[in-house]
């Protein structure tokens, strides 16, 4: 079926990621026609789109209502697929038809609801609740996010030796070691925040749009606290506090393996964006995320 609109703007803007990214767009509506026809789908209401995929409201044969995801099919999408087979709608949206190979998935459809829509404390009971839901027995297809932190530090490492505090590096390489020591292996989302819980029919908040990796369950908590930033007002660290607080109440994690991993995965992020700048100045808006970051880890100081 020939898809009925054109590509989001905001989508087709992220082929500054690479030549891949402009490749993966260039082909993107005969995919998506592919694949409808294939699966026999219908288009049911307008595009959305994240950060690196499009999402079209479909209609199975058999009369469901779900949405096709359609995302480059490169090492960074893998786990996705992988992880909502593992979980089998337990916790998380069901997936009822994939092409890896393709990054191609029909998806059930949820509310536009999502867990910005309540507050933020709340909404961390809700996801601390989910973790233990989530943080299965992994799967052996699942990428290990161990091989993945080793080449992540290796860009903290090389990062300029002004993008953090010195002290913020320092714990961050130094906590690593202590947490790949023996840690437990589950599933993680990786990237579970307020957007990535939508409202459902079949159960009051269901998650979607997982990393889909293999590690520490304690990993999981940063983006609850570094999203929603407006809502931290002018004390950011305090209210960055209780939303760790509640978060670890709710789920029995390990509060130190928490915080270590918080600051962790700060510093992470503040290295990626060093590595997209290559070398140039950063932008007001790379400048912005990075502030955030060191807030972040500032925060976990008290902890």
């Amino acid at each position: 079926m020939k898809l009925p609109y054109e590509i989001p703007a905001g989508l087709l803007s992220q082929a500054w990621l690479g030549e891949d990214w402009a490749d993966f767009l260039r082909r993107l509506p005969r995919l998506a026609d592919e694949i409808t026809d294939e699966w026999r789908l219908t288009y049911d209401g307008e595009p959305r789109f994240g950060y690196t995929a499009l999402v079209a409201p479909v209609t199975t044969e058999d009369g469901r209502r779900g949405v096709l995801k359609l995302g480059i099919a490169d090492e960074d999408g893998a786990g996705e697929p992988v992880a909502l087979q593992v979980w089998d709608g337990v916790g998380a949206v069901e997936l009822w038809r994939a092409d890896p190979r393709r990054g191609a998935m029909v998806l059930e459809r949820l509310r536009d609801e999502s867990l910005a829509t309540i507050d933020d404390l709340a909404a961390c009971e809700v996801v601390g609740g989910l973790y233990s839901t989530l943080h299965r027995t992994p799967s052996p297809r699942l990428p290990e996010l161990r091989p993945l932190l080793a080449r992540w530090l290796d860009q903290v490492r090389a990062m300029p030796r002004d993008a953090v505090p010195s002290r913020f590096a320092e714990q961050a390489l130094a906590a690593s070691e202590r947490l790949l020591r023996e840690a437990p292996t589950a599933v993680l989302h990786g990237d579970l925040h307020y957007d990535n819980v939508l409202a459902g029919d079949r159960a009051p908040w269901i998650v979607i749009d997982p990393k889909g990796y293999a590690g520490d369950p304690a990993y999981e908590l940063a983006p609850m606290l570094w999203n929603r930033w407006a809502d931290l007002g002018d004390e950011p660290g305090v209210r960055i506090r209780d939303r760790f607080w509640t978060l670890v109440d709710a789920s029995g994690l390990d509060e130190l393996r928490c915080r270590d991993w918080v600051v962790v995965r700060a510093v992470v992020c503040v290295a990626w964006e060093h590595e997209t700048a290559a070398g140039r100045e950063l932008t007001g808006a790379q400048l912005d995320w990075v502030t955030r970051c060191i807030t972040v880890a500032k925060a976990m100081q008290a902890i």
